[in-house]
């Protein structure tokens, strides 16, 4: 069984390669209504995106639930670049026999642009060669740590990671423009179960993220945060993958 979580699409994209090549299943935290019973699992796999060089809340908290087995575990952290000491605290929590990182196309436009289509269809075919070799490994299941975890990766992992969770998730920058026509997909979709809809436009609760999902889904490209993501562009991994 591999569980993922996933904002843009990288990690659920991943997760399910990864499955297809293992003859594995997914399953998408956000959207469980209790942790599933994984006694008789042969393995166990966990895909999320990197935050700030740190693991997601939601995946955080679904692990503490996720009973230990003897079943092969493993890890696999989709990244801008580099992930830090994510992996090993994450395995602090629930042990890994192996872990990767999978740089994927950038989506966190709160700090800079989306890749450009050259990039981020480069990116995106060395991850299938990367993803073929990590499934490869698991079915050998060989103890692996493949990890880039950068420079000053402590400092990253821990202070940098803990002033993002405390201050960086606020919703208060959220708006919509007046191109946004209700269709309430951001509402939908939101993984964290904070945007509703109020006169037809989204509102967001205090409960966030920053995963992002609701800015680069929205069909009209209607939602901003703040200023700075007005000139920026939009990313989902399926507009790259409807042409294969």
């Amino acid at each position: 069984m591999i569980f993922y979580f996933s904002g843009t699409g990288n990690s659920r994209w991943a997760a399910e390669q990864i499955a297809a090549l293992t003859g594995d299943e997914t399953r998408d935290i956000s959207r469980l209504e209790k942790t599933p019973e994984i006694r008789n699992e042969r393995q166990i796999g966990l895909v999320f995106p990197i935050y700030a060089w740190g693991v997601p809340e939601p995946m955080l908290n679904f692990v503490k639930t996720l009973e230990k087995t003897n079943a092969f575990t493993f890890g696999v952290c989709t990244c801008g670049e580099e992930a830090g000491l994510a992996m090993k605290k994450l395995s602090a929590l629930y042990p890994l026999r192996s872990s990767y990182s999978l740089v994927m196309p950038n989506n966190y436009i709160l700090g800079a642009d989306v890749d450009d289509d050259q990039m981020a269809r480069q990116k995106i075919h060395e991850a299938e060669k990367a993803i073929q070799t990590m499934a490869r490994e698991i079915i050998q299941r060989k103890a692996v740590y493949r990890v880039e975890e950068g420079s000053l990766a402590k400092l990253k992992s821990g202070f940098v990671n803990f002033g993002f969770n405390k201050f960086a998730r606020s919703t208060k920058a959220f708006f919509t423009e007046d191109s946004c026509n209700g269709c309430g997909l951001c509402a939908r979709n939101c993984p964290a179960g904070t945007i509703s809809l109020m006169n037809g436009k989204p509102a967001w609760g205090r409960q966030c993220y920053q995963c992002l999902r609701c800015i680069h889904e929205c069909p009209q490209e209607a939602i901003q945060y703040g200023k700075g993501t007005e000139k920026r562009g939009r990313y989902t991994i399926g507009r790259y993958l409807q042409d294969r």
